[in-house]
C-alpha cells in the first residue's frame, strides 16, 4: 500500500464512519476500496470489519443522550448481537473462499436495495411510532432472534447491517427512530467486535488497513453523530450505491 492508497483508505474510513453512524452500510464504502487496492476478498472483509468497530463506538458515544433509559433493553439485545457476530465469523472462516465470492455479490445487492428503500422504511416507522422517552426493558423473542440473525450476517459480511437492525427494531419496538438509531450503533459495534476477536485469533488480518480504517471511522463516527444528520441523505445513498456496484463488478470480474 503506497501513501496515496493509504490516504484513500483513511478517507474511506471517515466516510464509512459517518454513514454507519447516521444510516448504516459504511462497509459498502471501505470494502470496495480494499478490493481495489488488491486485498483478497476475505482478508478485505475481515480487516474492514475490525477497522469499523471504533467508528461504531464513537457513533454510539455521540448518541449517548438517546441511549438514556435504555440500558436493560440494550443489554438483552447485545447478547444476541455478540452471539450472532461470533457465529457469522465462524461461518466465514469455515465456508470455502469460493462461497464467499459467490454469496457476497448477492448480499451487496440486498444491502443496496435496503439502502435505497431505507427512507421509505424510516418514514413508515416514524409514522407508526409514538413519542416515548420512558425506559423500556421489553424485548420480544422475535426481535431477539432477528438481532441474532443480523449479527450472524454482520459477522459474515456486514454491509447494511445497521439498516437491517433499524428495520427490525423500528417494526417491533414502540420507540422514536433516533433512540432506535442509538441502539443500532451499539449493536453494530458489538457484532463487529465479537467477530473481530474471532478473526484476530484464527485468521489473517491486514493490520495497516485496520489501523487506517479505524482512525478514519472513529473520526467519521463522531462527525456522523454530531452533524451527519444534516447531510443530504440522497447524496450519501448515491455514493453508497455507486461504490456497491463497483464492489460487485470487482468481485465478479476478479
Amino acid at each position: 500500500m503506497d501513501a496515496l492508497q493509504a490516504v484513500g483508505v483513511g478517507a474511506a474510513g471517515i466516510a464509512a464512519g459517518i454513514i454507519n453512524s447516521v444510516v448504516g452500510s459504511g462497509t459498502l464504502i471501505t470494502f470496495p476500496v480494499l478490493l481495489a487496492i488488491g486485498y483478497p476478498p476475505i482478508t478485505a472483509n475481515i480487516s474492514n470489519g475490525l477497522g469499523l468497530v471504533p467508528g461504531s463506538v464513537t457513533g454510539a458515544i455521540g448518541y449517548r443522550e438517546e441511549l438514556t433509559g435504555q440500558r436493560p433493553r440494550v443489554l438483552r439485545l447485545a447478547a444476541a448481537a455478540v452471539i450472532g457476530g461470533v457465529i457469522g465469523a465462524i461461518l466465514l472462516l469455515n465456508l470455502p473462499a469460493g462461497a464467499f465470492k459467490a454469496i457476497v455479490p448477492v448480499l451487496i445487492v440486498l444491502a443496496l436495495v435496503l439502502v435505497v428503500a431505507q427512507p421509505f422504511l424510516a418514514k413508515r416507522l416514524a409514522a407508526g411510532a409514538e413519542e416515548n422517552d420512558k425506559p423500556a426493558t421489553h424485548v420480544s423473542p422475535g426481535l431477539w432472534l432477528g438481532i441474532l440473525g443480523t449479527g450472524i450476517y454482520g459477522g459474515y459480511f456486514g454491509a447494511a447491517q445497521g439498516v437491517i437492525n433499524l428495520g427490525l427494531m423500528g417494526s417491533l419496538l414502540n420507540e422514536r427512530l433516533q433512540r432506535i438509531n442509538a441502539i443500532k450503533n451499539v449493536l453494530t459495534a458489538l457484532a463487529n467486535l465479537a467477530s473481530g476477536i474471532v478473526f484476530v485469533v484464527f485468521a489473517h488480518v491486514a493490520w495497516l488497513a485496520v489501523l487506517l480504517i479505524a482512525v478514519g471511522s472513529s473520526i467519521g463516527g463522531l462527525i456522523g453523530a454530531r452533524v451527519g444528520r444534516k447531510l443530504p441523505p440522497m447524496v450519501l445513498r448515491g455514493v453508497i450505491v455507486v461504490v456497491g456496484l463497483v464492489a460487485i463488478a470487482k468481485l465478479l470480474i476478479g
